[in-house]
């Protein structure tokens, strides 16, 4: 009989650990690939726990256990996770290994899988543990895999070849510079397990992650030229085989592990972000030289092409049809107090898959009514799913993956039929006024995001409020919605990627933020495109940003008293071209809202 409920998987588990001779065990949200989103099966914290968000982990003891999750989440682990089973402990306010200290006993054995683990994390944990005389021991097997009765298999759907004419540039060519690059530094090779490196390197993509349309699979690419690429039979095709070439040899994907173990005497590139412990562990072992260097794809990958560029463009203006058509139903339909946020989801979606052309979507949609929208990376799901009732905010953070660019686009809206209460117009202009100074910005070469994070902040920061989250992650070309190495957030915290400079060709979003919790949450996001800026007399070279994403923002929460006047140009030349990009797109009904949703303010 298949256990249904958590406190049942926490005891077998618990179990489970004292047959292995355990003290303890630690479960991230992760998977051989360090992943953000990951398969069915790699999602463990969530079987266990209940938790569904995307960073976190748990640790269990003999005799009490505890969930890890940063501020995005300090709302959510609450609501999905039984505090009667689980202490919340927030990061980076402390940090497992830290916990551990304070809580193991002396001597215990603190099990971890190591494939799920970078090193960086193990060595920090092994300090930590220490000063208790107490050790992290690496698995063979992971124990919850062993209590796990029905837990699914990897995918196994085949991997396509993703068109030249969508990438911008063929994998040849990728290889090449990679190969260019290990040749430079004199690296024999670089081990790429990301799988969106992956994917982007050899210009392939899947469905064995949901959002993301990557393959499970790992890449050795070689100073040559050529790679080796470690993935499942049964997902290669007579089409796939054809399209990687002569150049690129395919193993199973189990022979990964026995290929980093005949790496003897080799120098080999090994991202310590990206790559789990147990690929430095083998090739340590086998006598490779693994040099701690960030993934030569990752960049490149974040700096698009001319072809991606315009692929962005063009995904952008049919996303945003969509969304100009559900905001209009949404005005039309939420009033009634017949909508909930499961139908005001499904209902997006199927807008976005009436254009045809929808992959799948990008993240699963966050669709907050009320006091759910003040949960940053709130899940709907029929246990939650509440009402967007009449005279409250809804806000609705959601995306596309279509082959020629990713979309991520937030909205918060006023469900009528009476006006918007004062404070809340309040707190939706100091986030707009945030977002027009970001998008607005102009900074000279070598600028990080971390440099750039307090232009959205300052309007909240006035009033004493703040949000807890970044105002900007890189996103993908058919990738990733969430990619490095570039971000816009605060320096603190240790958070990767705040002091990459931002670069041309990368996309980032824009979206500073309200929440009150228990009350709504308020979120206005665009893409953005970092390009030159041309200035006269400009000493040195600046850049500022193209705005991707067209749709209206919603005029009538916004207190014009509060805007400065170039605030309100920016937002009437902005809905100005809403309407250019979106009206052609729009007929009748959609196009007649669409003209009153843009009009000068």
């Amino acid at each position: 009989m298949l256990m249904q409920t958590h406190e049942a998987r926490l005891d077998a588990l618990r179990k489970q650990l004292a047959k292995d001779g355990l003290d303890g065990f630690v479960i991230p949200i992760s998977d051989e690939h360090m992943s953000e989103y990951v398969g069915a099966y790699a999602k463990r914290l969530e079987w266990l726990t209940g938790f569904g968000g995307s960073a976190g982990t748990a640790v269990v003891l003999a005799n009490e256990a505890a969930i890890f999750v940063d501020g995005r989440y300090t709302l959510q682990v609450r609501d999905q996770v039984d505090g009667k089973l689980w202490s919340y402990q927030s990061v980076p306010q402390t940090s497992v290994g830290e916990w551990l200290a304070a809580h193991v006993p002396q001597g215990a054995k603190i099990g971890f899988d190591a494939w799920l683990h970078s090193e960086g994390w193990v060595e920090s944990v092994c300090a930590a543990l220490d000063k208790r005389d107490a050790t992290l021991v690496p698995v063979a097997h992971n124990p919850v895999d062993a209590v796990w009765e029905d837990q699914p298999q990897r995918s196994l759907a085949v991997a396509v070849p993703h068109a030249d004419e969508h990438a911008g540039q063929s994998a040849h060519e990728k290889r090449a510079a990679v190969a260019e690059w290990l040749g430079s530094n004199g690296y024999d090779a670089a081990v790429i397990t990301a799988l969106d490196s992956v994917a982007w390197l050899l210009n392939i993509r899947g469905s064995d992650v949901d959002r993301t349309p990557v393959a499970l699979s790992f890449v050795i690419a070689n100073a040559d030229g050529t790679a080796d690429l470690f993935i499942a039979p049964e997902k290669v095709t007579p089409e796939l085989t054809a399209h990687l070439g002569n150049a690129v040899r395919v193993h199973p994907r189990d022979a990964f592990l026995h290929a980093l173990g005949e790496m003897k005497g080799r120098k080999v590139a090994v991202d310590p972000e990206r790559s789990v412990a147990a690929i430095f562990q083998a090739l340590h072992q086998a006598g490779a030289e693994a040099v701690a260097v960030t993934d030569p794809v990752v960049l490149p990958k974040a700096i698009k092409n001319p072809v991606e560029q315009a692929g962005h463009r063009a995904a952008q203006a049919r996303d945003g049809a969509a969304i100009a058509r559900f905001l209009r139903w949404i005005a039309v339909e939420a009033p009634k107090g017949t909508v909930t946020e499961l139908s005001a989801a499904d209902r997006l979606q199927a807008f976005r898959a009436e254009g045809g052309l929808l992959r799948d979507l990008s993240f699963d949609t966050i669709s907050g009514a009320g006091p759910t929208g003040a949960i940053v990376h709130y899940r709907v799901s029929e246990e939650t799913s509440r009402t967007l009732e009449p005279n409250s905010v809804y806000l609705v953070d959601s995306g596309g993956q279509y082959v020629d660019g990713t979309t991520d686009i937030t909205r918060t809206v006023w469900v009528g039929p009476d006006a918007p209460h004062a404070e809340v117009k309040d707190r939706f202009t100091r986030v707009l006024k945030g977002h027009i100074a970001l998008a607005r910005a102009v900074f000279p070469k070598g600028t990080a995001g971390s440099q750039l994070d307090s232009f959205a902040r300052q309007f909240l920061w006035s009033a004493g409020l703040d949000y807890a989250h970044g105002t900007g992650h890189g996103v993908g070309s058919f990738l990733a919605v969430h990619e490095g190495p570039q971000r816009i957030a605060k320096a603190s915290g240790g958070q990767a990627g705040t002091g990459q400079p931002l670069m041309p060709g990368m996309i980032l979003s824009n979206e500073p933020g309200y929440y009150k919790t228990g009350e709504y949450g308020i979120r206005i996001e665009n893409l953005v495109l970092v390009e030159k800026r041309d200035i006269a007399g400009a000493e040195g070279e600046f850049y500022g940003f193209e705005t991707l994403t067209f749709a209206p923002i919603a005029r009538d929460l916004v207190d014009v008293a509060l805007l400065s006047p170039e605030e309100r140009e920016w937002l009437d030349t902005y809905h100005a071209k809403v309407r250019e990009v979106l009206a052609p797109q729009l007929s009748g009904d959609d196009l007649a809202w669409l003209e009153a949703a843009c009009a000068p303010l």
